[in-house]
């Protein structure tokens, strides 16, 4: 385009208008590119051929062609930054080579980047700050700080998640661990419970055992080489009262009798359905009945001692055939089963 500076006025001559027309001067005026008026409208610079020489115009697109040039050669070495535009902006953009004044900037032998770069379209160009420097690194660098501080922030989560369930787990473990434990004591107290009641039954066992041992030795049965033919109650019309009042040892006539513990005689003689009967007695009142005996061999205040024979085995009385009939009674007059009795003294019938 041409220069905007006003053309020169023509010096002023006293009497041109209507001033006298001797006294005029007239000076020769030539004009120039620089003093003509601009041209409106569209007009065409003619390129100069030659040398470097261009016109004002030309120089200035240059000029800024070359710092844009710059700009972006710089900041290819920066990350690029994303410019969104709209597709109806992106569509109407010019090519950068048919700018005007750049087109001829672009040589033809320029290296296969420098074209690259150049022809890229101007949406995917790199913003550049005033001092020349690409703003990519700035943006990434804020975006890294940004995605740093997140992935911080999860690791932290992580770990106190990590941390929370690590708790949870080891109080469990301990819970665990102390139930267990507890458990193991109660087993152990149990055990040991169950082994003391063990060991005080078996003392009382033992003891019991030493006990009928004793009284085994200081006991005898009535006789030997016998059978036990009834029991103590049992019913039948074969007794007087209904029942039976005491334990019958069916042996041969003439078994001897003997005395189940030391006593005292205190009857000896007939005594109706019982036939010949002795009745001892015993240190603490208990009364032992010897009843159907074919003989005495002891009489009334006579004191024997444990397994002593006071008799033999008979059939006298109500009986219907030999055998030793054997009741005994407590110091109240009480009858007993014989057969418990005997058992209690440590004897086995």
């Amino acid at each position: 385009m041409a220069s905007n500076m006003p053309a020169p006025e023509a010096p002023f001559a006293p009497g041109h208008f209507g001033g006298d027309a001797a006294e005029r001067t007239w000076e020769e005026w030539n004009p120039t590119a620089e003093s003509i008026r601009p041209v409106r409208g569209r007009h065409r610079v003619v390129k100069q051929r030659g040398g470097l020489a261009r016109s004002s115009t030309v120089l200035g697109v240059g000029v800024i062609a070359a710092v844009g040039a710059g700009g972006m050669a710089t900041a290819q070495e920066k990350p690029a930054v994303s410019i969104s535009l709209p597709d109806s902006i992106t569509d109407n953009l010019p090519d950068a080579t048919s700018l005007p004044g750049v087109g001829s900037l672009i040589s033809d032998d320029a290296g296969s980047e420098g074209s690259a770069a150049n022809a890229a379209p101007l949406t995917s160009m790199t913003a550049v700050a005033d001092n020349g420097t690409a703003t990519g690194g700035q943006t990434a660098g804020a975006g890294e700080a940004l995605r740093a501080r997140i992935l911080q922030q999860v690791e932290q989560q992580r770990a106190e998640a990590d941390a929370e369930a690590k708790a949870a787990a080891e109080k469990l473990a301990a819970e665990q661990a102390a139930a267990a434990a507890a458990k193991q004591q109660s087993e152990a107290e149990a055990q040991a419970a169950e082994e003391k009641r063990k060991a005080e039954e078996a003392a009382r066992a033992k003891e019991e055992a030493e006990r009928l041992a004793r009284l085994a030795a200081s006991y005898a049965l009535p006789t030997s080489s016998y059978t036990i033919t009834s029991t103590y109650g049992e019913s039948g019309s074969m007794w007087s009262s209904g029942q039976h009042t005491g334990l019958d040892f069916a042996a041969p006539t003439g078994t001897p009798v003997k005395a189940v513990h030391g006593g005292t005689i205190k009857s000896a003689g007939w005594s109706g359905s019982y036939g010949y009967r002795i009745v001892l007695e015993l240190a603490d009142g208990t009364e032992v009945w010897y009843a159907h005996l074919s003989s005495m061999t002891a009489s009334a205040g006579q004191k024997v001692a444990t397994g002593e024979t006071i008799g033999r085995v008979g059939a006298t009385g109500n009986v219907t055939g030999p055998h030793l009939h054997m009741e005994v009674h407590t110091p109240g007059g009480s009858g007993l089963d014989p057969m418990a009795w005997l058992r209690d003294k440590g004897l086995t019938v």
